[in-house]
């Protein structure tokens, strides 16, 4: 029969191994996160290639594989509105060795699809890299020259006035215009942004929101007619151009915003040195120069203000969709 003083001792052993398992552990994934990298880096981009995504994505894969001394390998997966890259890197091991640059589809999905993962909860946000403009445009031949000229056009023939639009971003775009204006556009489908705009210049079509690199070439040659861009603060390729809320949509705000993320439950030390050095990258000032020239407008946040802004984007795009009766996939 085990003394007491033989009892005391294994329950103190007992309640000791636990605690050096969870110190052992501990310490291991410490050691890892402080190896990080040591393996080349998957970088997915979930459209095609050639897009502000994709030469974002290749900004940051060659500044990463400099500074981090491994490999960041670009891995293009279109389809689904960026549905099939976004789920490869939601199912991936949440270690930092797989990246996903997102963009506001992101956001928007949610609200027309019956998605495969929670986008509250799939991914962790490293950082906001920034945002692309939108330009509402007319052609030459319209007769108006401002947002109010248009509004009253659309006021005068409900129904009429013809929105040109690709699906995604720029579908919801022009839903949101809509809706704020309160005036009955007629929103028409295209199978490109730019097949969208070349209409709008030929006199097919009235008015388009053009995204701001294909546009820039004709807003500036007069072939386009700028009434006024999507952000809430001027562009600085185009500061002659109000915004949206300047001109009187109040509260108009929509760009195609762009972001890096990993799987959830990455640890927050790689979370953390990914942003660090890829918000040091974008502070430089000739990145800052290649990123406007691109049509973009450089708008860093933190892993923590990302937590805030993806509900409240969700939140305010579905709604959009609820307004404009957009129809819902997979239910």
């Amino acid at each position: 029969m085990l003394s007491k003083r033989t009892r005391i001792s294994f329950a103190a052993l007992a309640f000791l191994i636990p605690m050096a398992a969870h110190a052992q552990t501990a310490s291991s994934a410490k050691a890892a996160d402080d190896r990080y990298p040591n393996k080349p880096i998957r970088l997915i981009v979930p459209f095609t290639p050639g897009g502000t995504n994709d030469v974002l994505a290749r900004m940051i894969a060659t500044h990463l594989t400099a500074t981090l001394g491994e490999s960041v390998v670009v891995d293009n997966r279109a389809g689904g509105e960026g549905l099939i890259g976004t789920e490869i890197a939601v199912r991936a091991r949440p270690d930092g060795y797989t990246l996903l640059l997102v963009s506001s589809a992101y956001v928007m999905n949610p609200a027309v699809r019956k998605l495969p993962f929670d986008s509250l909860k799939a991914l962790d946000f490293i950082a906001k890299l920034g945002a692309s403009f939108i330009v509402l445009s007319v052609g030459p031949s319209m007769p108006v020259n401002s947002v109010k000229d248009l509004l009253a056009v659309a006021k005068s023939r409900p129904g009429e006035i013809v929105l040109s639009t690709s699906g995604g971003f720029q579908y919801f775009a022009s839903a949101l215009f809509t809706s704020l204006s309160k005036q009955d556009f007629n929103i028409v489908l295209y199978k490109g942004a730019v097949p969208a705009m070349i209409d709008v210049i030929g006199g097919q079509v009235h008015s388009t929101f053009a995204v701001s690199v294909p546009a820039l070439p004709h807003l500036r040659s007069g072939k386009l007619k700028g009434l006024a861009v999507g952000t809430l603060k001027r562009a600085e390729l185009l500061p002659d151009i109000p915004t949206l809320d300047e001109a009187g949509v109040k509260g108009y705000e929509a760009s195609n915003a762009y972001a890096i993320a990993t799987a959830a439950g990455t640890p927050r030390p790689i979370v953390m040195k990914l942003h660090d050095e890829i918000s040091r990258y974008f502070k430089m000032p000739e990145v800052q120069k290649q990123v406007t020239a691109m049509g973009a407008v450089i708008d860093l946040k933190t892993p923590d203000e990302m937590r805030k802004i993806i509900p409240a984007e969700i939140a305010k795009w579905t709604r959009v969709a609820i307004d404009a009766r957009m129809p819902r996939e997979g239910n």
